[in-house]
């Protein structure tokens, strides 16, 4: 071969793949795997206090072990995972009865969610939430219910409507409404 026909290969070559080395193999950056699919169940007791309380708010543990009779109020949210009876007012606050948790009492908050058991009233401002795993046998007066499937409850529910409720109780008591007007 003469040296010109050389000089022209090498020429080309380099031109065809400037860029690619073929002594070392390219290795693109991988991404890192999805995480799995993990699912939560609704009865875990801290995601149901992290969902419900801001960050920055405080709040007060009763343990497994803990019984307590009497009356307790609170000026923070309370998990109750031991057994309480008596009188509980969290006015400002959600009370969490978790799944170890037995209540007896009547019960005054801002929120409640119930995850154990409970018997007595429960009077809420907002809401009260029965999880699946929550059993509940008493009355509710409250803004809001949400009962998960698979939860127990007995007793009945009072909605309260604060727009509604002075006006129409003072002017059409349900006893004076005359249905064939």
């Amino acid at each position: 071969m003469d040296t010109a026909a050389m000089w022209r290969e090498k020429k080309i070559r380099p031109e065809v793949a400037p860029n690619v080395k073929p002594e070392v193999p390219s290795v693109k950056p991988m991404a890192p795997p999805p995480p799995p699919y993990m699912e939560t169940t609704m009865n875990e007791t801290t995601s149901r206090l992290a969902s419900t309380t801001p960050a920055s708010q405080r709040h007060t543990v009763l343990g497994q072990a803990v019984t307590v009779k009497g009356e307790l109020s609170a000026s923070e949210d309370l998990l109750i995972e031991g057994q309480f009876e008596g009188t509980l007012t969290v006015e400002d606050h959600c009370l969490t009865v978790g799944t170890e948790g037995q209540v007896k009492a009547e019960i005054r908050a801002r929120q409640v969610v119930i995850l154990g058991a409970v018997t007595g009233k429960i009077v809420a401002r907002e809401k009260v939430e029965i999880r699946r795993s929550g059993r509940l046998m008493g009355d509710l007066t409250t803004g809001a219910v949400a009962i998960e499937e698979g939860a127990y409850f007995k007793g009945s529910i009072d909605i309260l409507r604060e727009d509604a409720e002075e006006g129409s109780r003072s002017k059409f008591p349900p006893s004076t409404l005359d249905s064939s007007a």
